[in-house]
């Protein structure tokens, strides 16, 4: 342990942000890291606890107090070192994962946890600005071909550990570049994707071959790949949409979030008009924007709007308001409900809770209002919450651009799943346990939201590694891949 009394001595600090007004202008992220010192003595502030409880928050089990004391003492290369033994993309996490270890930190009992996602992100990122994270290829081959369909995390994770232990690894990709929803469902203000090019030329370099526009089961065959490679990873993430499912949600101005979010990164990227929207542009500008949907999807279309000149944005969310705080006693050390503020929805929008929509209307097939109606959350005779209208509240909401940011309910099935005849699970997704990832065809295995449904990064990764370990047993009889 660093410092026995850090966490009596030091307060919690956070990493700074960039004035609203300011980061409204740009795209590129807005978050200032602490100063060395700064992030020092909050690494200090980790107690070594005799359990750790941020270890069961951490879903790719990360040694947070290990890395925390070596930041402590200076030790940044050792520290990154230890972090990249249990994680492969932490500049990843070190972003856009609601640190879920925080939550479970022993410090969040009295409200002030470790600031464990910023060491995390700036040991990182002091690795990629001294050069220590260079390749790491197998220094021999197995002799084994492994096909990796999907660029997301869990894809970009399982190919770089198959890659690691030896095997001839190719990812294939529809889209026109890697990354996945990384690449074009996170907006470049929360995660510039410089970093996804530049882990994908680390994965170059260590015998990863990507093959972008190759979308298997259209452009490619299912088993023309059983054909050309020993064995076949389906990682391509919970890609169907939620819809609204009301009268009217076929109307223009009404979009999935992932179609507005795409093309605003496309174009970030320096795509034209064209290219970035080939079925005619999205744009929030001088509109009132309505997003559907609570969580991080809706507080990136926030964002997005924002930037994009909106005249208003509202947001609308089914469930209703959690509590300001949760209580300790009940929730910690898992994930608490409680009121959430991101920095998106601090930038300017209305939000209201216990909504839904009974219909979208519109004029002259665009729409111009939501119908609304209020509800309260009731204890049904089977014991489970029920959600019933208030009577007499309904209310129309004005709309130009209404988006869809419901969630998704599983993989999309044209295509490689349908044509790889696996089975799917009650909720659709891909069936598969999480020992051997083996789905019930063979030689066939799945990883990441295509096989538990829609879920963080962090549990990509770690399912991307899993079924790396997986795949290298089940081809060469043994496996020094880490679990």
């Amino acid at each position: 342990m660093g410092k026995p009394t850090g966490f009596l001595e030091i307060e919690r600090r956070e990493r700074g942000y960039e004035p609203v007004g300011e980061r409204l202008k740009t795209w590129k992220e807005f978050i200032h890291p602490l100063p060395g010192p700064e992030i020092r003595a909050q690494a200090s502030r980790c107690m070594s606890c005799g359990i750790p409880f941020c270890h069961q928050g951490c879903p790719v089990n990360n040694q947070i107090p290990d890395f925390n004391e070596l930041v402590y003492r200076d030790q940044w290369r050792d520290a990154l070192d230890n972090l990249q033994s249990t994680n492969n993309f932490p500049e990843f996490t070190g972003r856009i994962c609601p640190a879920p270890c925080e939550a479970s930190c022993t410090l969040n009992i009295p409200d002030s946890p470790v600031t464990i996602k910023s060491i995390e992100c700036q040991i990182v990122d002091r690795g990629w600005d001294e050069g220590w994270i260079t390749p790491e290829p197998s220094p021999r081959g197995s002799g084994k071909r492994v096909a990796v369909v999907g660029s997301g995390p869990a894809g970009l994770a399982c190919a770089q550990q198959l890659a690691r232990a030896g095997h001839a690894t190719t990812v294939f990709e529809k889209s026109d570049r890697v990354g996945g929803l990384l690449r074009y469902g996170i907006p470049d203000f929360k995660m510039e994707k410089h970093l996804i090019d530049r882990r994908a030329r680390q994965m170059e370099a260590e015998g990863v071959i990507f093959r972008t526009g190759f979308e298997v089961g259209v452009t490619v065959s299912v088993q023309r790949l059983l054909d050309d490679y020993d064995v076949l990873v389906m990682a391509g993430g919970a890609e169907d949409p939620r819809g609204l499912g009301c009268p009217g949600d076929g109307l223009t101005g009404v979009h999935f979030a992932m179609e507005f979010l795409t093309q605003q990164n496309k174009r970030n990227a320096g795509d034209d008009e064209e290219t970035a929207a080939p079925t005619g542009t999205l744009s929030a500008k001088g509109k009132h924007v309505v997003v559907i949907g609570g969580g991080d999807t809706g507080s990136d279309c926030i964002g997005t709007s924002n930037r994009q000149g909106a005249a208003s944005v509202t947001q609308l969310e089914i469930m209703p308001q959690p509590p300001a705080h949760e209580n300790k006693a009940l929730t910690w050390p898992d994930w608490p409900l409680k009121l959430r503020t991101s920095s998106s929805q601090e930038e300017g929008c209305d939000r209201d809770f216990a909504v839904a929509t009974r219909q979208v209307l519109g004029d002259g097939g665009k729409v111009t209002a939501l119908q609304c109606v209020s509800l309260e959350w009731v204890t049904g005779a089977d014991g489970r919450m029920q959600m019933r209208e208030v009577e007499g509240s309904t209310f129309e909401l004005k709309a130009d651009l209404v988006l869809l940011a419901m969630g998704f309910v599983g993989p999309r099935k044209a295509g490689v799943v349908e044509q790889s005849a696996v089975a799917l699970d009650p909720r659709g997704n891909v069936a598969a346990n999480v020992l051997d990832y083996k789905t019930s065809a063979s030689n066939i295995f799945t990883c990441g939201d295509m096989r538990r449904g829609q879920s963080l990064v962090v549990w990509a990764i770690r399912e991307g590694r899993q079924c790396a370990r997986a795949v290298d047993e089940y081809l060469m009889g043994s496996t020094k891949l880490p679990r």
